[in-house]
């Protein structure tokens, strides 16, 4: 083979190379695009929640033992949460308690009401559908309608002489924000025990400093901006069905998918 032939099937070969290259560049990135504009139409599909409807109601059995041992106060809470989906509850708290100041020289009694709403987020993951066994955090925005009687106060000065008299009656509202954590473990059929603690924090504090309640019911003592409590609960809860959803449309490419979702 002659020397101009030798270079020219050489040049020939280095270009159809060089073209097969260029072709297989473009194909990959054709592959490419194709399978971004794919995934970008592909409609995310949210699995259902599968557990049931879940309310649970219960009383606080910590604070009525409580004030047997502790004077001057007593309270007295219930509890209900229902859940919403994926491990969220919602989550409310409402009661009532009377506190007693009895001193030589200062005496009056508060009544109050009140009453805490929030949310509970579980935790723990859950075996299966029928398992409401949990460890949550919860957080809370409480009030309290709270009634003082008429104060009665004795003064006693060695030099002006003793005095003494009636501060009238009053009627305020206390406000405040808490979080916590707490427990709940199935003991029987729709029977529950569990804990719940929390701190709790005043947020008008100052409204009632001149005489604070001993102790508020559901938040702890009235002279404090900051409070630390415990509660024991013995709840029931009521299980049932979620509705069955059929040819549910799943948004999110240019075509409509339905698909069939059963919720136990």
């Amino acid at each position: 083979m002659s020397t101009p032939r030798t270079l020219r099937y050489i040049f020939t070969l280095i270009i159809s190379l060089g073209l097969q290259g260029q072709w297989q560049v473009r194909g990959q990135q054709t592959t490419a695009d194709t399978t971004m504009v794919a995934d970008t139409v592909k409609p995310k599909i949210k699995l259902p929640d599968r557990s049931g409807r879940h309310l649970t109601l219960g009383i606080d059995v910590a604070h009525p033992i409580i004030g047997q041992f502790v004077s001057g106060r007593q309270s007295w809470e219930f509890t209900a949460d229902y859940y919403l989906a994926h491990d969220l509850y919602l989550a409310a708290v409402g009661g009532f308690g009377t506190s007693i100041v009895g001193y030589t020289d200062l005496s009056y009694k508060t009544t109050n009401t009140f009453l805490k709403a929030g949310v509970n987020r579980s935790l723990l993951l859950r075996n299966d559908s029928a398992d409401w066994n949990n460890m949550f955090i919860g957080f809370r925005i409480g009030a309290a309608n709270i009634s003082r009687s008429g104060a009665a106060y004795t003064i006693t000065d060695s030099l002006w002489g003793n005095s003494s008299g009636t501060q009238p009656g009053k009627n305020f509202v206390a406000c405040w924000a808490e979080i916590g954590m707490g427990v709940r473990v199935q003991i029987a059929k729709n029977v529950s025990a569990g804990w719940f603690m929390s701190g709790r924090f005043m947020l008008n504090g100052k409204s009632f400093k001149d005489l604070a309640p001993a102790y508020i019911a559901g938040y702890g003592r009235g002279d404090k901006n900051s409070a630390f409590d415990f509660d024991f609960f013995v709840n029931y809860s009521v299980n049932w069905k979620r509705k069955a959803q059929r040819n549910t449309p799943l948004t999110g490419s240019s075509k409509t998918v339905s698909v069939e979702v059963h919720r136990l």
